[in-house]
This record gives structure tokens, C-alpha cells and sequence, in this order.
């Protein structure tokens, strides 16, 4: 087209020559913004973990608009931000009444030998409910995890895998598979910054009477109080949950939930250095789009490719 503009100059009025390439510049600008992705910002020049393992995302939750990514459908290792998962499972159970908070679950020679983080649960004791909610999504406890998958499993934690991928294909993290319920180290254990996003969203709107959890600091178990990893809550305005994970193949993982007036964002950050770097992250994206309107070009485009 420039050449053609270029070629008629010779016989085309200046103001008419000078329309042309205005119309140009308006169809490379509209171009430039007609993806079917997101629209952007460029990513950032330091980030706070390897670009191989790195992603960010950042979601208007009112509304499914991808505000911001870099990586968000690369895959990556959940560590804990599995537990979510391993959470939904066990809140649907409890709706649909298999389960009350005070059901005690049983505790195998296998949940209780799990690395930290962890409880300490002995072997053949129990763990009530209520209690392994606490556990999972204050402590993070694998111990915990394991004993909640062996129990809605039947017995087996592989069988809870399979129905964590079923629900999580159901939802449209499609490119999540579980092979454990706590996010320990497995290699076929994967999913996206997207996918991640999508579950955290989908906590909220499918148990809203149970999200309270991901906000919870600190629980008491065994006459202790136990604290959790998420020291964005109570420090940071407006944040809310929900889960954090670090495995060392995966570096330091969030899911955060934040609110302030009518404006809720979901922010997925994967693959950080360290728990204060991922967290410093968290903050800035915190700041730079908890106000910035979505344009209608990104409406519904998290949930558009499903």
C-alpha cells in the first residue's frame, strides 16, 4: 500500500495524498491491536525468574479480560498452587454432602512420610475436615494433601490425580494434567499461568462460602498456632488469598486475589527467584493495573480460547 501511495503521487493532489496516508497510519494502528491474543504491554526488562520458567498474568476478574501476560500459556510446574485443585475437590465433596467438616480422614504410612511442608501427621491417625482445609490452604501441607487425595481417591492418590485432570478439563484448564494432589516434584505434573488463573477464579465464583480459607494467616492445630506462607495478606491492601507454591523446579508460584472498590484482579505470577521477588512482582502489577480500564478488544479474551 505505501508503495502505491508512493507510485500515485505523481497524480494525486497533495490533501488527497496526505488522506492516504493518514488512512495508512489508522489501518497499521488498528492492525497492531487486532490479535487473537491479548492486548499488551511489553514484558517487562528484568524479571523476576529465568525466562524459561517465568510467566505473569493479570486478570480483570468482573469481566475474564486478560489485562496483561508474559508466558501465561507456557507450560510450567504448579508446585503447591495444586492444592487448589486437590481444595476444589474436596469443597465439592462437602456441597454435595459426602463430607461435613467434621469427617474425620484417615491417615496412611504414605501421607505421613511426605517432605515438607508439612503438618506432621502420624501415621494411622486422623485429620478432620475442617482442619485439612486449613492445612492445605494456610501450611500447604503435602502430608495433608496426600491423606485428603488417598481418602476421595478410594484409597489412591493416582486415582485422585485422574479426577483432579477430569475436573480440571471440565473448567478449561486445558493444558493442566495433575499426577499428584500436594505439587510435589513429577515431571508430568504441569499447567499454564492461564489455567492457573482460571481455577482461581473458578474457587471463587463455585465455593464463595469457602473462599474465607485462602484468606485465613494463621490456624491453630495441636494446641500451636500455625502460620502460612502468603505474606502478601494483611500487608498488602485489598489482597485476599489465595495460594502460593515453590518447588525448585518451579520457583516461587502465586495465585493472589485483590480487591479494592469495585475492582477485583486476579495475578498469577510463575517461576520467581525467591518469595520476595515474586511478591515485590505481584505488588507492582498490583499498582500499575488495579485502575486501568480493559479495552474492548481484551473482553473475554481469557475465557474466549478455551
Amino acid at each position: 500500500m505505501i508503495q502505491r501511495i508512493v507510485n500515485q503521487s505523481t497524480s494525486v493532489s497533495p490533501i488527497a495524498l496526505l488522506r492516504r496516508a493518514a488512512m495508512l497510519c489508522l489501518m497499521l494502528a488498528i492492525a497492531g491491536c487486532s490479535t487473537t491474543g491479548t492486548l499488551e504491554p511489553p514484558a517487562p526488562v528484568d524479571l523476576p525468574g529465568p525466562v524459561t520458567r517465568y510467566s505473569e498474568l493479570v486478570i480483570d476478574a468482573s469481566t475474564g479480560a486478560t489485562l496483561h501476560q508474559v508466558n501465561a500459556r507456557e507450560m510450567r510446574y504448579p508446585a503447591s498452587l495444586t492444592k487448589m485443585m486437590t481444595l476444589y475437590l474436596l469443597f465439592e465433596a462437602m456441597d454435595q454432602g459426602r463430607v461435613t467438616r467434621s469427617t474425620e480422614i484417615p491417615v496412611s504410612a504414605n501421607a505421613a512420610r511426605q517432605p515438607p511442608s508439612r503438618l506432621g501427621l502420624k501415621a494411622g491417625g486422623t485429620i478432620n475436615v475442617e482442619t485439612a482445609i486449613e492445612a492445605l490452604a494456610v501450611k500447604s501441607g503435602n502430608d495433608t494433601a496426600v491423606a485428603v487425595g488417598e481418602f476421595l481417591g478410594g484409597g489412591s492418590e493416582e486415582q485422585f490425580a485422574r479426577l483432579m485432570t477430569a475436573r480440571a478439563r471440565q473448567l478449561g484448564l486445558n493444558s493442566t494434567t495433575f499426577k499428584n494432589a500436594s505439587g510435589l516434584p513429577d515431571e508430568g505434573q504441569r499447567t499454564t499461568a492461564r489455567d492457573m488463573a482460571v481455577l482461581g477464579m473458578a474457587l471463587r465464583s463455585r465455593f464463595p462460602q469457602h473462599f474465607h480459607y485462602f484468606s485465613q494467616r494463621s490456624f491453630a492445630f495441636n494446641g500451636r498456632t500455625i502460620r502460612g506462607h502468603n505474606d502478601l495478606l494483611g500487608r498488602v491492601a485489598g489482597v485476599d488469598g489465595i495460594k502460593t507454591g515453590y518447588i525448585r523446579a518451579s520457583g516461587y508460584n502465586i495465585v493472589t486475589s485483590v480487591s479494592r472498590g469495585s475492582r477485583r484482579l486476579i495475578i498469577v505470577v510463575m517461576g520467581a527467584d525467591s518469595a520476595r521477588a515474586r511478591n515485590a512482582q505481584v505488588e507492582v502489577l498490583i499498582d500499575r493495573y488495579m485502575t486501568e480500564p480493559a479495552s474492548d478488544g481484551m473482553l473475554g479474551a481469557l475465557f474466549a480460547n478455551n
